[in-house]
């Protein structure tokens, strides 16, 4: 882990408003809609000003995460920041990094020791359940190798392997079933992962997870 001397100057930076992540998301949003903001330069000089407090490093970790901003991690951590926390939406910093597609932010996440496997949102779902929407198939891979169970259900009984057929993610169903995803779990609402494919008119991935009847 990279020694908190090193991270000083990007945080205090950041506790000058929090230029760096927030005035560099709101142009991004502005031009691009949802696309997120490369990182931004370091080095600006920085004025006197105190470093964040717990409360507000975990608001910067969370920013950080959405916006692939790696620099910042260790030191938010040794602020206070928990790797684990929840925003207000419900999603810790990993799920964030997961949707936005930050490959490497999801592995400097885990390495710092954040829980890969802890769901989030109101309906339970986890970052791999979250890739599958997004279509994000390397970090699928990357979360399939941390050990979650793989068939862990959401609030509606739903599993990864139900979401990557929803949403036809090929790619995703195959390094599902190759990691042992069952392909007979039944939702609250009697859906198996085939027959949610079928239900989107997709035969083919329908053929990949086997018959819509529960085992």
């Amino acid at each position: 882990m990279r020694t908190f001397t090193t991270r000083l100057l990007p945080l205090a930076a950041l506790a000058c408003a929090a230029m760096p992540l927030q005035a560099q998301e709101h142009a991004h949003a502005h031009a691009h809609g949802h696309e997120h903001p490369q990182p931004a330069e370091e080095g600006a000089p920085v004025a006197s000003a105190e470093l964040p407090g717990p409360d507000r490093a975990q608001a910067l970790l969370f920013d950080a995460a959405r916006l692939n901003r790696l620099d910042l991690v260790d030191g938010l951590v040794k602020l206070g920041a928990d790797l684990d926390a929840t925003n207000e939406q419900g999603f810790t910093p990993l799920i964030l990094a997961a949707y936005a597609g930050h490959g490497e932010m999801v592995s400097a996440l885990v390495e710092a020791g954040a829980d890969p496997c802890k769901p989030g949102d109101a309906r339970g779902n986890t970052a791999l359940m979250g890739v599958a929407f997004r279509g994000h198939d390397a970090i699928a891979s990357q979360l399939i190798a941390t050990g979650c169970d793989i068939d862990a259900t959401n609030a509606m009984g739903q599993t990864a392997l139900m979401m990557a057929a929803m949403f036809g993610r090929e790619r995703q169903i195959d390094l599902l079933l190759a990691a042992g995803a069952d392909a007979g779990v039944v939702d609250l609402q009697g859906n198996t992962a085939a027959s949610v494919a079928l239900a989107q008119g997709n035969e083919a991935v329908a053929a990949m997870v086997g018959t819509p009847q529960a085992k």
